[in-house]
């Protein structure tokens, strides 16, 4: 009888141990997004060699820019207003992916009527003015772009997509060979130009949640997604912005966004020193 209760003690301890643990691995109330390990095919991708060609393509894009004098100079008003909003949210981007605190980031703006934004690998951001004039951006939905774009460089999109483009092109048995030859022009061949990779729907959407994390930790309200998305879908019931091409629809992002909202609401709070009980209603909304 004695060994029975040493043995149940025993238990009960190493239940209590095992729920502990549990209880240490339950996400805590602003532990923000959570999301899975990226897609494992993009190591078949080298980063350094696709953020180098991305810086590449990104010097050309400036230079044809300046060309045109349609590259912002550092002292115009959006170019500052972009570049501190990145600056708040860039110390945030090791939390998904730990290479990031060595990119050189750089944010432009291109003097153009699209719609449109993207994020490089290697954190190259650059914005469109028709973006910003267009749909009369607060901080808070400007942020709500940064973020999504950022996002897909921090969860490597552009390297899983170049990767799946390069299997159904030639195959898995012939890119492993390709890849371990050390030759990777295939896959860079089948991603096509970094400026015009299309994402799936399924990026768009965990890019959507990712920005919603960064934008928040960094200060800007979470629930300008939904104005944001607001302003989307009225742009696109005249012309379909460029920005648009590949993504889910405004409804049905705006749910998904409302989903999330309570995951990364404590984080805004805190990143502007309120609880989430004394914050104002969000004026931006329509």
């Amino acid at each position: 009888m004695q060994r029975f209760f040493s043995y149940m003690a025993t238990l009960a301890i190493g239940i209590t141990q095992s729920l502990s643990v549990v209880a240490e691995d339950l996400p805590k109330r602003d532990a923000g997004i959570e999301i899975g390990k990226p897609s494992t095919l993009r190591n078949l991708v080298p980063a350094e060699q696709l953020e180098r060609r991305s810086a590449s393509e990104y010097d050309q894009l400036k230079r044809d820019a300046a060309s045109r004098r349609a590259l912002a100079p550092a002292t115009h008003p959006q170019v500052k207003r972009l570049r501190a909003i990145a600056d708040k949210m860039i110390p945030f981007t090791s939390r998904f992916n730990p290479r990031a605190a060595d990119w050189h980031w750089e944010v432009n703006l291109i003097g153009s009527k699209d719609i449109n934004a993207f994020c490089m690998p290697g954190g190259k951001i650059a914005f469109f003015s028709g973006l910003l004039d267009n749909l009369k951006l607060t901080d808070d939905e400007a942020a709500i772009v940064m973020g999504h774009e950022i996002a897909h460089a921090l969860r490597e999109h552009a390297r899983e997509r170049m990767a799946k483009s390069g299997l159904t092109q030639i195959g898995a048995g012939v890119l492993g060979l390709v890849i371990g030859g050390g030759k990777y022009s295939d896959a860079f061949r089948a991603g096509g130009n970094l400026l015009t990779l299309k994402f799936s729907r399924d990026d768009e959407s965990e890019a959507d949640v990712v920005g919603l994390d960064l934008a928040a930790r960094a200060g800007y309200d979470p629930r300008a997604g939904i104005s944001l998305w607001e302003k989307m879908d009225a742009a696109n019931k005249t012309r379909p912005p460029q920005w648009l091409s590949t993504h889910p629809s405004g409804p049905k992002r705006i749910k998904e966004i409302e989903k999330h909202l309570p995951e990364v609401i404590p984080l805004y709070a805190k990143a502007i020193g309120r609880t989430v009980d004394t914050l104002p209603a969000y004026s931006g909304r329509k």
